[in-house]
């Protein structure tokens, strides 16, 4: 059997309530509350009303304020509420009306219209209800499909000089855990994970002849390999409508610059470079050393982590540096997960 809906049915009066839960008692759920300050308390339990009918005229506190108070609150705010009231004028039904009421039913109150306003107000309720929960589940698969594309976009530079295209997975998340532990709040180490694959897209323009080269670069090829910032830039630049575009932007460009000022593309030195930047290039360092590249073997991760410590204040943020380094066991975990 289906579960009754709760009406909360506030007024001073008694005999008022008597009336409405007589009229609504056979199809809903009813509560009452003789003042607006056990009204506010009730509708804030949970689960919560799914509709109030609210007196106007209580002392010390009217229908007006607790309308107010509760449409102000997360909570309580997608509650329908129905004023009910001996007489009003245009100017009141407006006032409430503004403030976020659904309707108004007038006393002496006629049983047969409280049931159908009540009826009325809780199936649009349901139907907005529905139409927000639809729109949720789309806008997430969008949200979704966009963040994959992102990811698949990092791998597609990265299949070019790893079999597997799981080094973006594992930057990703070494950025997220780096991230949090740097102070970011979640929103922002999320932007931060779902940016990080991003970093090196502009391997895409890079010759396989150089990309793929077994041994030292030359001076001449070292050069070419290096602009894949500046091609990264260009494909990232100018979104300025997505703050997840923007800061993939900024990450392809200052993850090989330097706490010693000594990286690329700009020299850039200390907190000059973004903090982002600064996060991206601890993670993407250590997973370049663990992980075998066609021009070397992967470094034990004893050895990884001992290059993160030796180059703080160097190459990399000494503050974040040391955080990482006190990760070690959330970083090993993540390398086993999403290993190649």
């Amino acid at each position: 059997m289906e579960e009754k809906l709760t009406v909360l049915v506030v007024d001073d009066t008694p005999e008022n309530i008597e009336v409405l839960a007589g009229a609504l008692g056979k199809e809903y759920r009813i509560k009452a509350a003789n003042n607006g300050h056990v009204a506010i308390k009730i509708a804030q339990m949970q689960p919560a009303p799914d509709l109030i009918l609210l007196d106007i005229m209580m002392p010390d506190m009217d229908g007006y304020e607790v309308c107010e108070i509760l449409k102000s609150q997360p909570n309580t705010a997608h509650i329908p509420i129905i004023f009910v009231t001996a007489k009003i004028s245009p100017e009141d039904e407006i006032r409430g009306l503004q403030l976020g009421a659904v309707d108004y039913i007038t006393k002496p109150i006629t049983p047969i219209v409280a049931l159908q306003r009540v009826k009325t107000h809780l199936a649009l309720a349901n139907q907005k209800r529905e139409l927000y929960i639809q729109v949720e589940e789309q806008t997430q698969e969008i949200r979704q499909s966009k963040l994959e594309m992102i990811e698949r976009l990092g791998r597609a530079a990265e299949y070019k000089d790893n079999e597997t295209g799981m080094h973006v997975k594992r930057m990703a998340h070494y950025c997220y855990l780096l991230g949090i532990a740097s102070g970011m709040n979640e929103e922002q180490a999320t932007r931060l994970k779902n940016a990080a694959p991003m970093h090196d897209i502009g391997k895409i323009g890079i010759p396989d002849g150089i990309l793929l080269k077994e041994g030292k670069l030359t001076s001449e090829e070292w050069a070419v390999m290096k602009t894949h910032v500046e091609i990264g830039g260009d494909i990232l630049r100018n979104h300025s409508h997505s703050e997840l575009l923007k800061m993939a932007y900024t990450i392809a460009m200052s993850h090989h610059e330097k706490f010693n000022g000594q990286g690329y593309p700009k020299g850039l030195a200390g907190e000059e470079i973004p903090l982002v930047g600064r996060i991206a290039a601890i993670a993407d360092v250590f997973d370049a050393l663990t992980s075998e590249r066609p021009y070397k073997q992967a470094w034990s991760d004893d050895r990884a982590f001992g290059l993160i410590e030796e180059e703080a204040g160097e190459h990399f943020d000494p503050k974040l540096a040391a955080l990482f380094l006190s990760l070690r066991e959330q970083i090993l975990e993540i390398k086993e997960r999403f290993k190649d």
